[in-house]
């Protein structure tokens, strides 16, 4: 009797086979885990991207597999497909726009779906809303279908928006991918008259039209300003253009990038996003320096919630600008700068003030992280060196800095008591020595310096419960390539919910864009989010206890 027990349970099974009577899968890493369903695993594409693949799938097969995800979306319900890109695009809850992008594309050139095709090209100013984005879903429908009557009349109209708009947008985003705005006016055939004809001239011939005085036409002065510009012979004349007519960096020729009052006059009304990647450079460049009237025009800009808001800055390019900035040095190449304490610290504030508002449960929370060696690889939206590992730590600050009652743990290697680590053979876990109020940029080195081990995300519940540890909620961040343990987490968590007589939830944070979870889809007790997703936190606060409102 003893060996069936052994054999077969669906109480305590490794993680290396699939709970008897259960839907779990093979993972990529050995054991097994739930696939979830394609609009989990379209929304993770939306956010989290497939860029720098993972442990266990390159780039290349990882965005083969979410895109086939993409398509049978589209197949099931094309519309509500677009809905998705279109809501999650503009709320700015992923980091980069391209995935969105990508999905529209594959959206417009629905095949025998007329509907889901005009809802597609209906939404292409919604989701491309600069002349980089109408670049890079001119290069993905190209790959995908031809330029039939209703793409061409959907691109003449994003042509069609306000002139002064439009100049700005053929200034500041002249060409990507192979493309350029003369290329896509000579495709779509927007019809114009007034300013917009003058515009479309000038972005298809040329223009002569950097004479002494500005433009008479209002909205066709930053494109006078911008060809004089190149004619510029000093570094008075250039900041004068500037200044009077708002000439965003990319109209600057280069010569005039290393000087200290281009940039300042750049300040004065440079957009938020161009504001923190462009901080290292104003750094180097002397601009901001401690104290200095720069530096407090800077701060007072990241501390703007309505600022950062309305730019949709993502915590992912604040943490990216923080991570890079701190360092003083560049990922790549031989660029480097004293940071300014005043601005590092404006940069963590700013990571917080980007994700919703959330207000605290009240409850007890085990926050465990997944560092083990399949985390190490990949990086969040492209970033150089934020691995899902590293960000993990960031996105467990957030809850660690909202609720009072919490512990933070992590998944490494070796074993022995809780107060170093607790567990056995290739797996254990530690304590992470992360507190609320710790810079980010600290945290995440924290982090980075623990020990790989085997990833067993039941072991935050065998702990718990071995030590009587009261939880109302076990948050495991992770990418689900769960394969070392005795035990599954899902069952784990049951006997925990069972001994300690506490109806604990679990929370599975994806920090990447695969197709498995560690939570059973059948028990309403247990939750997927996406990492990074700006409203992950709040909808967390809201599945443990509703009634906390998280805005």
């Amino acid at each position: 009797m003893t060996y069936l027990k052994d054999v077969f349970s669906k109480t305590k099974t490794p993680q290396s086979e699939p709970i008897p009577g259960s839907t779990q899968t093979p993972n990529s890493a050995g054991g097994y885990a739930w696939t979830v369903n394609d609009w989990t695993r379209l929304d993770r594409f939306l956010i989290l991207g497939s860029e720098g693949g993972s442990y266990y799938a390159s780039q290349r097969k990882l965005t083969l597999e979410n895109a086939e995800a993409v398509l049978r979306c589209i197949r099931v319900n094309g519309v509500k497909t677009v809905q998705r890109i279109v809501e999650i695009s503009e709320a700015g809850r992923a980091p980069k726009a391209d995935p969105a992008i990508f999905a529209l594309a594959q959206a417009a050139g629905a095949k025998a779906d007329d509907e889901t095709r005009r809802a597609a090209l209906a939404a292409l100013p919604r989701v491309c809303r600069t002349g980089t984005h109408l670049f890079h879903f001119a290069q993905y429908v190209d790959d995908s279908r031809g330029w039939g009557r209703g793409l061409r009349r959907a691109v003449a109209d994003w042509y069609r928006q306000p002139a002064d708009k439009l100049a700005y947008q053929a200034v500041k985003y002249q060409s990507r991918d192979g493309w350029s705005h003369r290329d896509l006016l000579r495709l779509s055939h927007p019809k114009a008259e007034g300013a917009h004809q003058e515009l479309y001239r000038w972005i298809v011939k040329g223009w002569d039209g950097a004479g002494d005085e500005p433009h008479p036409e209002p909205a066709l002065r930053l494109v006078w300003a911008f060809e004089r510009a190149k004619r510029a012979t000093s570094e008075a004349e250039i900041v004068a253009l500037i200044r009077e007519h708002r000439l965003p960096r990319e109209a600057i020729p280069t010569q005039w990038l290393t000087e200290h009052a281009v940039w300042e006059a750049l300040l004065a009304d440079m957009p938020m996003t161009a504001l923190i990647r462009n901080l290292a450079t104003m750094t180097r460049v002397g601009l901001l320096t401690p104290r200095s009237e720069a530096t407090r025009q800077v701060v007072a800009q990241l501390a703007d919630r309505d600022r950062l808001k309305k730019a949709r800055v993502h915590p992912i390019a604040v943490l990216a600008a923080l991570k890079t900035y701190a360092q003083g040095h560049g990922e790549r190449g031989g660029n480097v700068w004293k940071p300014v304490k005043e601005v590092t610290e404006a940069l963590d504030r700013a990571f917080y003030t980007t994700f919703q508002n959330v207000r605290p449960t009240g409850k007890r929370w085990l926050l465990a992280l997944d560092v083990s060696g399949s985390m190490e690889c990949g990086n969040i939206a492209g970033v150089p060196g934020l691995t899902p590992r590293v960000a993990s730590a960031a996105m467990a600050l957030i809850t660690a800095g909202t609720e009072p009652e919490h512990t933070l743990v992590g998944f490494t290697a070796g074993s022995g008591g809780f107060g170093g680590r607790w567990g056995g053979g290739h797996s254990g876990l530690s304590h992470v020595d992360v507190k609320p109020g710790m810079r980010l940029d600290k945290a995440c080195q924290v982090v980075s310096r623990l020990p790989m081990g085997g990833t067993d995300c039941a072991l935050p519940m065998l702990w718990a419960l071995k030590n009587r540890v009261a939880a109302d909620v076990f948050v495991v961040y992770t990418d689900s390539e769960t394969w070392a343990g005795n035990v599954h987490p899902v069952q784990a968590l049951r006997q925990y919910r069972h001994e300690m007589g506490i109806p604990a939830k679990l929370i599975v944070v994806g920090m990447l864009a695969n197709a498995f979870s560690i939570a059973d889809p059948t028990d309403a007790g247990m939750m997927d989010v996406v990492g990074f997703d700006t409203a992950t936190p709040a909808v967390m606060s809201d599945f443990v206890a509703p009634e906390s409102g998280g805005l």
